[in-house]
């Protein structure tokens, strides 16, 4: 984009998990770059490496060999408490789950993250409330998750995620626990805050929800097998392996399963 600096830049990742004697490789060889106020759609079908490929830029994970660099931080040689502050300030997440606190009310829900920043409760529900305007919702602060319906529920892990307004929105299948319609509602919200400036990297399967970004990116076999934009994929989709049988998921540590847990770590 021009006019535009260097948000992300991956050289040469590669991803090898331990499975106790057996080495299952993730990655190999990833490079790519994300320019600050791109809308990036990362997608393959299960075991094509583009969850690792997440948790590496999410800062959830490190590679094995290569060198990420995120705003001119290079990844490889900060400290867990380091990544974890890089983390909380730079990137906001959306997961499929909406990992909402059951019993807990909207405003709530989203001012978490700031607690665990340390900022002062007054601002931290000022910020909050703001979020959750800027998704729709500020006439449902109060509500609490059973109260809420399915795409309102999402709206308000969106408004989490961009409570700290991080330069980056990292949403992994963020339409797949929605029906049609309200997955329509999140995708067009998306658009807007990408209109507004917001870099967005979404993970998915569904080729539709890829073709609503502005540059795709395919992934098979832990490497990038295309990189173009949404409408040149829209077109080759069937040959980029998009629509191929899935096949086996690669087996994944319990510790990067519960790597959503990373989210709000305290700094």
């Amino acid at each position: 984009m021009a006019g535009s600096s260097v948000l992300l830049d991956m050289q040469n990742i590669t991803k090898v998990y331990q499975m106790g004697k057996t080495k299952v490789p993730a990655l190999d060889g990833v490079s790519l770059s994300i320019e600050e106020g791109e809308y990036v759609a990362i997608v393959g079908t299960s075991g094509s490496g583009k969850s690792t490929l997440m948790n590496i830029i999410g800062l959830l994970d490190s590679p094995t060999e290569g060198v990420f660099q995120i705003r001119g931080h290079r990844a490889n040689d900060l400290t867990g408490r380091q990544l974890a502050d890089l983390r909380n300030r730079e990137i906001g997440f959306v997961f499929q789950q909406f990992n909402l606190l059951a019993r807990t009310p909207a405003w709530r829900q989203v001012e978490l993250p700031l607690f665990y920043a340390n900022v002062a409760r007054g601002t931290a529900r000022e910020q909050a409330l703001e979020a959750l305007a800027q998704v729709g919702l500020a006439e449902r602060a109060d509500h609490r998750p059973e109260e809420l319906s399915g795409g309102q529920q999402q709206r308000v892990a969106i408004a989490r995620a961009l409570v700290n307004r991080p330069s980056l929105l990292l949403a992994d299948e963020p339409t797949g626990a929605l029906d049609t319609r309200t997955g329509e509602e999140v995708m067009t919200l998306f658009e807007k805050l990408h209109r507004e400036g917001l870099t967005l990297v979404i993970i998915t399967h569904d080729q539709e929800v890829a073709e609503r970004a502005r540059r795709v990116i395919t992934m098979r076999d832990g490497v990038i097998i295309s990189d173009s934009d949404a409408a040149v994929a829209a077109v080759s989709g069937d040959q980029n392996g998009l629509n191929d049988a899935a096949p086996a998921p690669l087996p994944r540590p319990v510790a990067i399963e519960q790597n959503e847990e990373k989210m709000y770590e305290a700094v």
